[in-house]
C-alpha cells in the first residue's frame, strides 16, 4: 500500500529538481553574451524534453531494470516491464524524479559549451545522454551495478548526475574548441565577461532553493523518525555546503586579484551544493562545510587551471564546479562519513571504494561521449561556422534578432529648455557673443550615471542636454580588470555622450561638477571634452549666438 506521505515528498523533489532546469538556464544566459541568450534558452528547453521522452523510453529501465552482469539494467521500453518503483510510492512517480535527475545532468553540458555549438547537434547529444550515457552509469551506482555492490555511496548524484555532466561537458570542449577570441597567438587567456551576471546571480538562488529537494527528498520518504531525521540533516548539510563554498571562493579571489569576483563566488556555491550532493546523508554538518571548503578550494584553482594552462573554454564554469566539485565530494565521503569514513577509523577501504567509483564514471563517459561527439561532429557537425559565432546564435540558429527586443537602458535626452543643435568648432580663437564665450563640452560616461550626472549640471544652472548612446573602448596601463581569474580585453562597452554648450555658466563649474559625481577610480570612468564655439542658431526665431541658448518658453 502506497503512503500518501512518501508519495508527495517524492513528487515535491520532483517539481524542485525541475525547476532546477529554470536556474541552469538563468546561470548559462547570464554568464554568456546576449547574442546568444535565446539559443541558451532553447538547449535549457529541450534538453528537458529530450530527457523526458527517451528516459522515459528506454532510460529508466536500463538504470533500474533486472542487473545485467552488474554493468546495465534490462530495459523497459515506455515502462511496459517490470522495473523497479518503491514500495510506498508508485513507479511513475519514481519515474518523474528520476527522470528530472537526468535532466540535470544533460543541462550542464550546455553550458560548458555554449556560444559556438550548432543546436541539431546539442539535441543529438542529449538524446544519446538522455538513453544510454547517463542511465548505464547510473545503474553501476543506483540500480545494483557493480559500484553498488562495492559499497560505493553517492546519495543524490555528486558523481551520478553531476560529475556525469562535467566529463561529458570537458570531453565536448576539447573536441569543440574555444571560442573566437577567448586566447591570444601566444596563447594568452583573455576574459569574455557575460552580459548579465543578475540573471546568473537569480539562477544561483534558485538552484540553491531547489537543491533541497534535489539531496532532501532523495530520502524519497517522511515516514518514521529516521527518515525525518535525516531529511533534516540533509537541509543543513546542503545549506552549509552553499554558504561555505560561496564563502570560500569570495575570500580566495579577493586575496587573489585584491577584489571579490563576483562570478567566481557564484560558482563557489554551485560548487559546494555538488560537493555535499554525495555524501549530505552521511557526513555531520562541520564535515559538510569541510568538503565544501576543499571543493570552493578546487573549484578556484581548477576554473583557472582549465582556463589558462590546459586551454579548455568553459564559459560558465561547468566543468569546474560539475566535474571537479562532483568528485571532490564524492571522494571526501571516503574521509568524513560517520559510518566509516577515514576520520571515524574506517580505514582507506571506503575511500578507496570512493575513489574507484570517480575514476571508473570518469573513464566511461569520457570514451562514451568522445565517441558521440566524434560522430556528431562527422555528421551534422559539432560547430557553427565562425561568421555564424562572430554574429551570434539567437539570429543564425534560431533567427531571433534578439532576446531582448524593445528592452534597452532608459536614457532620457532632456531639453527643458532651448534644445541646442550641433555647432560648428572653431581653430584655436574663441567666439566671445557680447562680451560672454560660447563653449561646447562633450562628457562621455557610463549610461549608470547618466541620472547622477543630469542632477549635477541642474544643480549648476544646465538645463538643456543633447544625449547620444555610443560605443567607447579603452586600455589602462597598470591597472589591470580581471574577470574569474582572466584580464578583460579590450573590448566595446556601452557609453552616453551628454554634449552641452555653456555661456553663462563657467566652464570650470561643469567640469567639477561632472567629474565630481562620475568618478569612481576604475577603467572606464570617462573623458570630458571642451571645444570652442564658432556660432549658435536657433532654427524657429532666427536668433543667434547669446540669445539662441537663452532659455525659451514652450
Amino acid at each position: 500500500m502506497f503512503s500518501s506521505v512518501d508519495t508527495i515528498w517524492v513528487l515535491l523533489g520532483a517539481a524542485l529538481v525541475f525547476f532546477m532546469q529554470a536556474g541552469f538556464c538563468m546561470v548559462e544566459t547570464g554568464f554568456t553574451r546576449a547574442k546568444n541568450a535565446g539559443n541558451i534558452v532553447m538547449k535549457n528547453i529541450m534538453d528537458i524534453s529530450a530527457g523526458s521522452i527517451f528516459f522515459w523510453l528506454i532510460g529508466f529501465g536500463i538504470v533500474f531494470g533486472d542487473d545485467f552482469a552488474g554493468f546495465i539494467g534490462k530495459p523497459d521500453i515506455m515502462l511496459l516491464g517490470d522495473s523497479v518503483g518503491g514500495d510506498s510510492y508508485p513507479k511513475l512517480a519514481f519515474l518523474i524524479f528520476q527522470t528530472v535527475f537526468c535532466a540535470t545532468a544533460a543541462t550542464i553540458v550546455s553550458g560548458a559549451m555554449a556560444e559556438r555549438t550548432k543546436f541539431v547537434a546539442y539535441l543529438c547529444y542529449s538524446i544519446v545522454i538522455s538513453a544510454l550515457v547517463y542511465p548505464i552509469s547510473s545503474h553501476w551506482i543506483w540500480g545494483g551495478g557493480w559500484l553498488s555492490e562495492l559499497g560505493f555511496h553517492d546519495f543524490a548524484g555528486s558523481t551520478a548526475v553531476h560529475m556525469v555532466g562535467g566529463v561529458a561537458g570537458l570531453v565536448g570542449v576539447f573536441i569543440l574548441g574555444p571560442r573566437i577570441g577567448k586566447y591570444s597567438k601566444d596563447g594568452k587567456a583573455n576574459a569574455i565577461p557575460g552580459h548579465s551576471l543578475t540573471l546568473g546571480a537569480l539562477g544561483v538562488f534558485i538552484l540553491w532553493l531547489c537543491w533541497f529537494g534535489f539531496n532532501g527528498c532523495s530520502t524519497v520518504s517522511m515516514t518514521g523518525d529516521e527518515a525525518i531525521a535525516s531529511a533534516s540533516l540533509i537541509f543543513v548539510n546542503t545549506n552549509l555546503a552553499a554558504a561555505s563554498g560561496a564563502f570560500t571562493a569570495c575570500a580566495i579571489t579577493w586575496i587573489k586579484y585584491g577584489k571579490p569576483d563576483v562570478s567566481m563566488t557564484l560558482n563557489g556555491a554551485l560548487g559546494g551544493l555538488v560537493a555535499i550532493t554525495a555524501g549530505c546523508d552521511a557526513v555531520l554538518p562541520y564535515g559538510a562545510v569541510l568538503i565544501a571548503i576543499i571543493a570552493g578550494i578546487g573549484l578556484v584553482f581548477g576554473i583557472e587551471f582549465l582556463d589558462q594552462k590546459l586551454r579548455i573554454d568553459d564559459p560558465v564554469g561547468a566543468i569546474g564546479v560539475h566535474g571537479i566539485c562532483g568528485a571532490i565530494g564524492t571522494i571526501l565521503v571516503g574521509v568524513f562519513a560517520i559510518d566509516g569514513g577515514l576520520l571515524y577509523g574506517g580505514g582507506f577501504r571506503y575511500l578507496g571504494v570512493q575513489t574507484l567509483g570517480v575514476v571508473a564514471v570518469f573513464a566511461w563517459i569520457s570514451i562514451a561521449m568522445g565517441v558521440a561527439f566524434s560522430l556528431i561532429n562527422k555528421t551534422v557537425g559539432l560547430r557553427v561556422s565562425r561568421e555564424e559565432e562572430i554574429v551570434g546564435l539567437d539570429i543564425t540558429e534560431h533567427a531571433l534578432a534578439s532576446s531582448y527586443a524593445d528592452f534597452a537602458t532608459n536614457i532620457t535626452t532632456v531639453s527643458e529648455e532651448a534644445p541646442h543643435v550641433p555647432v560648428a568648432v572653431s581653430g584655436e580663437k574663441p567666439k566671445v557673443a557680447d562680451g560672454v564665450k560660447m563653449t561646447k563640452i562633450a562628457i562621455i560616461t557610463r549610461e549608470s550615471k547618466f541620472d547622477e550626472l543630469k542632477n549635477a549640471l541642474s544643480d549648476v544652472g544646465i538645463t538643456g542636454l543633447t544625449v547620444t548612446q555610443v560605443l567607447g573602448a579603452g586600455y589602462q596601463r597598470g591597472h589591470a580588470e580581471y574577470y574569474r581569474g582572466a584580464p578583460l580585453e579590450v573590448k566595446l562597452h556601452p557609453k552616453v555622450r551628454v554634449e552641452i554648450v555653456v555661456c553663462k555658466v563657467p566652464v570650470s563649474t561643469v567640469v567639477e561638477a561632472a567629474k565630481k559625481v562620475l568618478y569612481t577610480g576604475g577603467i572606464g570612468d570617462g573623458k570630458i571634452f571642451t571645444y570652442n564655439v564658432e556660432s549658435v542658431y536657433r532654427i524657429r526665431t532666427g536668433e543667434k549666438d547669446y540669445d539662441a541658448l537663452q532659455d525659451e518658453v514652450y
